[in-house]
Parts: C-alpha cells; structure tokens; sequence
C-alpha cells in the first residue's frame, strides 16, 4: 500500500513538470441554435472531472461567430459558452477560447455544420463579392473576403470592426475569468 501511493505521487510530480495537455471541446459544443444551451450538458461534468482526474489541464474550445452574434448585429449571445466556462472552473480546468470567425463544416463528411452569422450572410448574398471566389467563379462562404477587411459593409461596420466588437464582448462578458479559468484566447 505504501508503494502504490509513492508511486501515485511520482506520478503525480512527473505530470506536473510534463507538458500541459488541453483536449479540443466537440465543434458542436455549445448548441448552434441559439448559443445559450450545451449539447449532452448532463454527461459534461462528469466528462470535465475525468479530463482532470487523467491529468489534464484543460479544454479548448471554439467560440463560432455564428452561435454568439448569430441573428442580429451587436447582439452578442455568450450564454452557453459562460456555462462551459463555469462548469470547466468547477472541475479545476483551464480554457482555451478560439475565435472562430469562419463557417464550420459545409463540406463532405462533415457532422457539424455552423454558418457565418445570419445577418452576415444575406449581406453576402446582396454582394457576392464579400465571399471569396475561385478560378471558376464559385462564391465560398466559409469566411467573409479579406478583400473587404476595410470596407463598411456589414451593417454599416468593416469585417475587422466586427471581430473586434465580438472580441471586446467577449473579453467584457468573461472579465471575472480571465487569467484564471481563461487562460489564453486566440484569435
């Protein structure tokens, strides 16, 4: 009994000095409906608390444009990812946010599909220029155009207006967390 505990504390130290692992959130996470729900919440807990029990440091997850500022522009809807957060805490894990302002799935094999805003969308479909087009004449609209990065065309904002407007929302909304919980955000 006295060897398998030492053992467990070297275990324990060796892991502490190893490199961080934080394991990537399912895409689909947070419902994509309308941003305030997680999908299999029941089982979530019970999931984040074996991650820490394996040693793990935390999660990241993907926060979709199109689930915070789905439906209207300003509006920001970060409720279901301020669940995440809270039950991750409660599990003493970390979190690592994406910025993911680009469409998910869309493509063959893909089990998870979340669009561009849907606001940001129909202004696409008014000027197709806004999507990317390739060398024959196909519009994506997995991403809004680089080319338009600086160009008030999104409810009367520049691309990167709204991605910082999304990211200072973000940042406001989860203030209490950051540096603590919330770790590293990338964008």
């Amino acid at each position: 009994m006295v060897e398998s505990a030492a053992a467990a504390g070297q275990s324990s130290s060796a892991r502490k000095s190893g490199v961080p692992v934080f394991v990537m959130m399912p895409l689909d996470t947070v419902k994509t409906c309308c941003g305030s729900g997680l999908n299999h919440r029941k089982t979530m807990a019970r999931d984040l608390a074996a991650l820490k029990s394996s040693g793990v440091e935390g999660i990241m997850v993907g926060v979709w444009w199109g689930v915070v500022e789905g439906e209207e522009p300003g509006l920001y809807n970060f409720e279901g990812y301020m669940k995440l957060v809270e039950m991750a805490r409660d599990a003493r894990l970390k979190v690592q946010a994406v910025m993911s302002f680009h469409q998910c799935g869309g493509n063959v094999g893909d089990t998870v599909n979340i669009p561009l805003p849907r606001w940001v969308v129909e202004e696409m479909d008014k000027d197709q220029d806004l999507a990317y087009t390739d060398q024959c004449g196909r519009r994506s609209y997995e991403y809004v155009s680089l080319g338009c990065d600086d160009m008030p065309v999104l409810d009367g904002r520049t691309p990167i207006r709204c991605y910082t407007d999304f990211m200072r929302a973000f940042r406001d909304h989860f203030a209490a967390f950051l540096g603590d919980t919330l770790i590293f955000i990338l964008c």
